[in-house]
């Protein structure tokens, strides 16, 4: 394919963040107990990653902008019903359902980096929030703990929905959407979506 073909749709600081972010969160899934540092740490890149995010969301180019991807409720539904006929429209940046998606995961996240931290410092008396927490109810970290794992767990399962979802719209509309992701590039014209 040609670069006269193809536009860079994916900003160098979306493409790190996406890698990162990835990377972070399941350095942090997967360690705990004796790897509670790397755990911690891990936790403390993945906030400060989706902080960069947030912010980016709002001045970084206009695809990695939430006014360019977050759609109403009814566009995400329009979009899913599309999908599920196989005539769902491209688009060079996020499409409504990938833009859902995104907003989910950034939340989700957010929700189990800050209760981790609130977590740690109610239990440990240690990290940002300690000097606010440390006089935490036994009860009071047990609730931490069960909305720090429950979210974690969730965003796996939010995760697992992304990469079936880039699987299905890189095989609906015939490109490499983990590629792009890489290189930041996409191609410019529509092939129309059939998976056959």
């Amino acid at each position: 394919m040609s670069s006269e073909s193809e536009v860079t749709v994916w900003d160098p600081f979306v493409r790190l963040f996406h890698w990162s972010l990835a990377s972070g969160f399941f350095a942090a899934y997967f360690t705990e107990d004796d790897w509670m540092p790397v755990h911690i740490w891990a936790g403390y890149i993945v906030f400060a990653l989706l902080v960069l995010r947030l912010v980016w969301g709002f001045i970084g180019p206009r695809p990695a902008r939430f006014a360019d991807f977050v759609k109403r409720p009814q566009t995400v539904l329009r979009y899913l019903n599309a999908v599920r006929r196989r005539q769902a429209e491209r688009f060079l940046g996020h499409n409504p359902a990938g833009g859902a998606m995104i907003l989910a995961l950034i939340i989700l996240v957010l929700v189990t980096t800050i209760s981790g931290m609130a977590l740690y410092g109610a239990d440990a008396w240690l990290g940002p929030l300690a000097w606010l927490l440390k006089n935490t109810s036994e009860q009071g970290i047990e609730s931490l703990e069960t909305v720090h794992e429950f979210a974690a767990h969730l965003s796996v399962v939010l995760v697992a929905i992304h990469v079936f979802g880039v699987i299905w719209e890189s095989l609906l509309h015939h490109e490499n959407l983990v590629k792009s992701m890489f290189t930041g590039r996409k191609r410019v014209e529509a092939i129309k979506a059939d998976i056959t």
